[in-house]
């Protein structure tokens, strides 16, 4: 027990160490917010005890030089008065108060050899925190506001990106909503999706509408939306053509094949008899046993009912706005009905236990044409999904 304990007592130590040079690496690296985190999550516990000193002497030399360069940095742009820097002067402001926030739970913390609380100058910024998110409120209002002014969808999701950030800092900021939903919509691909039929088949509509059912694939995303039915509202900005080229049915077929099974199988013991029909004796003059086998026979009649569908097609990106071709890719798609059923006669045991199940089924009906087509959808529609994944419109 004593050895256990001796041992996590040096794996802990080793562990502690680990993360003093490790916190001690980011201050000389100047990353003082990095040592400042290290230093509290090793202070959470037993801040108190001797084997934590030197966390809290790097904590206090890494929140003194956080908080110079951050003053220093905000002295240097509000000389520049550079409007571009608004953001940076609200973060800095933010940063330096959740700074102290972060380590304010843990105070006082002891400086054992000197006798004292290591030494950090809190300060209070709630005033500068308001008034520059006010200042960047205001910048990110007029700015994003400019940009919807555009013609440029990438502007207007700029604009929709300054809205939600500034949502994000001051909630209920002017009308800030309304015009995040107006750059939203402005800022979206929207995408007229719809079928053509160049095949001399009927296409089942049930088919066409699965197909076309772009809220089951997924696809759409924050600026990219779907419609297969036209809304007036909405101005398109590209057509993405589904077109059915050939769709060729096989005729229905019924092979047949007849087989025979055989499977030898134990039945009971006999004695063992040589050459002239005699027993065979061991050397205490007793007959020699030997398993007995039978051989078990059947003759099979199989039928496989087969149909086949295979639908060609080909997907078009078309571009609107300019009505020009994008792109193009074939898809081509296959369904199989392969049904198989059997008799026998004989003993049905000569067969191995995956093939019984056959001896229980019958004839069906074959699937009509219009079925066919359909079962093939499914596989079109998920290779259809592919291209689409693979070949995102991007305005």
């Amino acid at each position: 027990m004593k050895k256990i304990t001796l041992l996590f007592s040096i794996l802990f130590l080793a562990l502690s160490s680990c993360g003093v040079k490790s916190t001690q690496s980011m201050l000389s690296d100047g990353n003082y917010d990095g040592a400042i985190d290290r230093a509290v999550e090793g202070l959470r516990t037993k801040k108190d005890s001797k084997g934590k000193q030197d966390y809290v002497y790097l904590l206090e030399e890494a929140f003194a030089k956080a908080k110079d360069r951050d003053l220093r940095s905000l002295d240097l742009m509000a000389k520049e008065a550079n409007p571009a820097n608004i953001e940076r002067v609200y973060n800095t402001y933010m940063q330096l108060n959740n700074r102290q926030e972060k380590i304010r739970p843990l105070l006082p913390l002891q400086l054992m050899k000197q006798g004292k609380n290591a030494y950090f100058p809190f300060d209070n910024y709630s005033s500068q925190i308001v008034s520059s998110k006010n200042a960047l409120s205001k910048y990110l209002y007029e700015n994003a506001s400019a940009l919807l002014k555009s013609k440029n969808k990438l502007d207007f999701r700029k604009a929709y990106d300054d809205f939600a950030y500034l949502e994000s800092i001051n909630p209920g900021y002017k009308n800030t909503k309304k015009l995040m939903d107006e750059a939203l919509f402005k800022g979206t691909d929207f995408v007229d999706v719809y079928a053509k039929n160049e095949t001399n088949m009927v296409i089942p509509k049930q088919l066409q509408n699965d197909l076309l059912d772009f809220s089951t694939y997924g696809l759409n995303d924050k600026w990219t939306v779907y419609h297969s039915v036209r809304q007036k509202s909405v101005v398109y900005d590209y057509s993405l053509i589904l077109n059915f080229r050939e769709i060729f049915i096989s005729p229905e077929q019924i092979k047949e094949k007849e087989f025979i099974k055989e499977k030898q199988v134990k039945d009971g013991v006999r004695t063992l008899l040589d050459g002239r029909g005699k027993p065979v004796k061991d050397s205490l003059g007793r007959e020699i046993k030997v398993d007995n086998y039978r051989t078990l026979r059947a003759n099979i009649y199989e039928f496989r009912q087969f149909k086949s569908c295979q639908v060609t097609a080909k997907v078009d990106y078309v571009d609107l706005r300019t009505n020009q071709l994008m792109q193009s890719f074939p898809v081509t798609s296959e369904f199989i009905f392969d049904y198989v059923y059997a008799t026998y006669k004989g003993d049905k045991s000569a067969c191995e236990d995956s093939y019984m199940t056959y001896f229980n089924k019958r004839a069906v009906p074959f699937p009509n044409n219009e079925q066919m087509v359909y079962d093939t959808g499914e596989d079109l529609k998920a290779k259809l999904k592919d291209i689409i994944v693979r070949n995102r419109f991007r305005g």
